[in-house]
């Protein structure tokens, strides 16, 4: 038997059930490119800008984040230089104060040395002074002992 003799024909379509499902198709079709998918192209680029937009303003943010951090490090190497400077400065004047104070020291003590050695130079010619007429006396009273009494010296000389 041939499908052209049989009377159901399950492949060939009917006419009119072919021009509804165009007809359909294209109404579909034109809902589709008219409507839904201009709506999907705005929600696709709005995301899309969000995106971007999140991004550029993360960007906006580190580059801002990087500029205060560098912003940062120079004032504090500015501080750092600045309390070095200090520093110098005050070890500087510490040093001219301890050798203005050990100057003054030493003036200080040649001048107590030098009025000492004054003070002692006058009581040694105060007590040269005194102990004279003292001496001239002693040597005299010793050098009348000697000469009038007889001592050891004397008789060792007489026995010979």
């Amino acid at each position: 038997m041939l499908a052209s003799d049989s009377p159901l024909r399950p492949i060939t379509p009917v006419l009119p059930e072919v021009l509804i499902g165009l007809v359909a198709f294209g109404l579909l079709a034109l809902v589709l490119m008219k409507v839904v998918f201009p709506r999907m192209e705005r929600t696709f680029e709005a995301r899309a800008d969000a995106i971007d937009g999140g991004l550029a303003r993360a960007e906006a943010a580190r580059s801002e984040a990087e500029r205060l951090r560098d912003s940062y490090r120079a004032k504090l190497a500015e501080g750092r230089a600045e309390a070095a400077l200090i520093r110098e400065r005050a070890r500087a004047e510490a040093e001219q104060i301890r050798a203005e104070a050990l100057a003054a020291a030493r003036a200080e003590a040649e001048a107590i040395v030098a009025a000492g050695r004054e003070q002692l130079a006058a009581e040694r010619a105060a007590v040269h002074r005194g102990l004279l007429p003292d001496i001239d006396r002693l040597a005299a009273e010793l050098a009348d002992r000697i000469v009038h009494e007889p001592g050891p010296i004397h008789s060792a000389h007489r026995g010979h």
